[in-house]
């Protein structure tokens, strides 16, 4: 999923539209509270991040997005009407990924959109290794002190999903979404039952799956440290 934060609308339209086309999932907002409502509930992949908005400007929004530790590691590209080297250099240097100048043509933007989401995909941990515990996507390998755990495929991926985004809090319906993808519906019944038979196969590392009352679930940091 992929966030704009653009209060003009025909831009945002354009952008959702040519996103959709390239079977991306898009989702737009006009305000901020709007947008950061939504973060709450579902974070996206990457966010297009106007600078010119109302409520609060983008480089505030944007310095909130990169001091919380659920947000600070998705990619933001700044669009804005701006176009001196002040703005530019103050929103790559507060953590920005890129900066487009309005107007700009919509295939550059749709490259560039593309080529940070190669970089995520490319830079996504397959490895993970803490005392006895492995686990290896590309290998199908999960394993405790050399002792291989018989974990189904939706086990297996949810277990990856929280190695890969630890401390990041996912409700059911996201877990069903992430996981279970297009055989979603429904899923979110059967997800404390996955995560029990999970927390029990992990034995001693079950405890750093956590239930967050009225909300979901989250994957304790301190097995990555």
């Amino acid at each position: 999923m992929i966030y704009i934060l653009e209060d003009d609308n025909n831009i945002a339209e354009l952008i959702t539209y040519t996103l959709k086309t390239q079977n991306m999932e898009a989702k737009a907002f006009h305000m901020p509270s709007d947008f950061f409502q939504a973060l709450q509930e579902f974070p996206p992949k990457l966010i297009l991040l106007d600078i010119m908005l109302p409520e609060q400007d983008g480089l505030s929004i944007l310095q909130q997005l990169k001091n919380k530790s659920q947000t600070a590691n998705i990619p933001v590209i700044l669009l804005t009407a701006k176009d001196n080297e002040f703005d530019k250099v103050k929103g790559l240097d507060m953590g920005a990924d890129d900066y487009i100048t309005k107007p700009f043509g919509i295939l550059e933007l749709l490259a560039r959109i593309k080529a940070i989401l190669r970089r995520i995909n490319n830079d996504k941990k397959t490895t993970f290794i803490f005392k006895d515990f492995y686990f290896d996507v590309q290998k199908h390998i999960a394993s405790i002190n050399n002792i291989p755990l018989k974990l189904t495929l939706k086990e297996f991926n949810l277990l990856y999903l929280f190695l890969c985004n630890p401390n990041i809090v996912f409700t059911r319906d996201q877990i069903a979404s992430l996981v279970w993808k297009d055989d979603c519906a429904g899923a979110s019944r059967t997800i404390d039952i996955h995560i029990k038979t999970l927390r029990k196969k992990l034995g001693i590392y079950g405890d750093l799956i956590t239930t967050i009352r009225g909300v979901g679930y989250k994957f304790d940091k301190k097995i990555l440290e």
